[in-house]
């Protein structure tokens, strides 16, 4: 994807214009995306977010800080991991560029997957309660996530169908995917099988917006709700984090309150993951597995410690 140094985003309903919003700065002759910064303060902060709520429940800090280094980079890698799986399509004829990561393409999925193996083990090896580590880590990781995704607006990516809602966004046609001016023919073939997803996308192209001579198409800003609920689920958590019933739970609210909003704000992007050779988008599917198992282990745990404490 080629982004112009610096376009404008609008907001009409809201009556907001985001004048000359670039996607990267340059240092010395060298370009640095504004994704990768994003990212990079996406990670920092929730490292900083999860050593408060270390100190907060009387753990070790330096625990947690030596999780994150290696948590951190393998979760990236994790994330491009799972994007290449699911889009190897773009991959296939310049393998290479699975290294670029630039321009975007890490899945979120990969990095909550990775993380938590890496947790995981990293428990074992410590002889440290892996479900009082989810705990604490989770709102890190949520932190991270709905600070993240604010990457995606400066890549013009991971936005929604049309829309002319209070909260629709305008982007410059020459800052986003092809599929916006490829030949239909073509479309149709890319799409194949995905009869929603194709519908998703001819919507915004029948749909253009001309200002000053410039063409932008109308969108739901996903990235927006996502990083807005995101923000909900971290300040409940927080809230609820002294009130835990057992080790665990706070990790299970995480995946249970994520996925809800995933499953919903999913369904509205036009740039979806497929599950191999179906119109099911693997990150919708999974975002619903994982509510329902994380809602099922809190009411069976629940249940448990009733009926231990009825015995008693």
């Amino acid at each position: 994807m080629l982004i112009s140094a610096a376009t404008s985003i609008w907001f009409p309903n809201l009556g907001i214009e985001l004048k000359n919003v670039g996607s990267h700065i340059s240092v010395f002759g060298f370009e640095i995306a504004y994704y990768g910064i994003v990212i990079a303060c996406g990670m920092a902060l929730g490292y900083l977010v999860a050593e408060w709520q270390a100190k907060r429940t009387g753990q070790d800090k330096d625990l947690y800080l030596d999780f994150a280094l290696y948590a951190i980079i393998l979760s990236v890698i994790g994330a491009r991991v799972y994007y290449v799986i699911f889009a190897w399509d773009e991959f296939k004829a310049d393998p290479i560029q699975i290294f670029n990561i630039r321009n975007g393409g890490l899945a979120i999925y990969g990095g909550v997957i990775t993380a938590i193996i890496t947790a995981f083990v990293y428990t074992r090896i410590k002889k440290y309660s892996f479900a009082l580590l989810a705990d604490t880590g989770c709102l890190g990781l949520i932190t991270g996530q709905m600070i993240g995704r604010w990457g995606n607006f400066f890549n013009r990516e991971a936005f929604g169908k049309y829309t002319n809602n209070p909260f629709a966004m305008l982007l410059d046609i020459k800052d986003v995917s092809s599929d916006y001016t490829a030949p239909v023919s073509y479309l149709t073939e890319k799409y194949s099988g995905k009869p929603d997803a194709l519908k998703r996308i001819m919507e915004i192209r029948e749909n253009p917006v001309v200002i000053s001579g410039i063409t932008y198409i109308q969108v739901h800003p996903t990235f927006l709700y996502e990083s807005v609920w995101n923000l909900c689920v971290l300040i409940l958590l927080i809230i609820y984090s002294k009130h835990k019933k057992f080790n665990g739970e706070i990790f299970l609210l995480y995946l249970a309150g994520y996925g809800l909003g995933r499953v919903w704000i999913e369904g509205l992007r036009t740039d979806q993951l497929f599950l191999w050779n179906t119109p099911f988008a693997v990150s919708q599917l999974l975002s619903g597995l994982l509510v329902i198992s994380a809602v099922a282990v809190i009411i069976f745990k629940r249940i448990s410690l009733k009926k231990k404490i009825t015995i008693k």
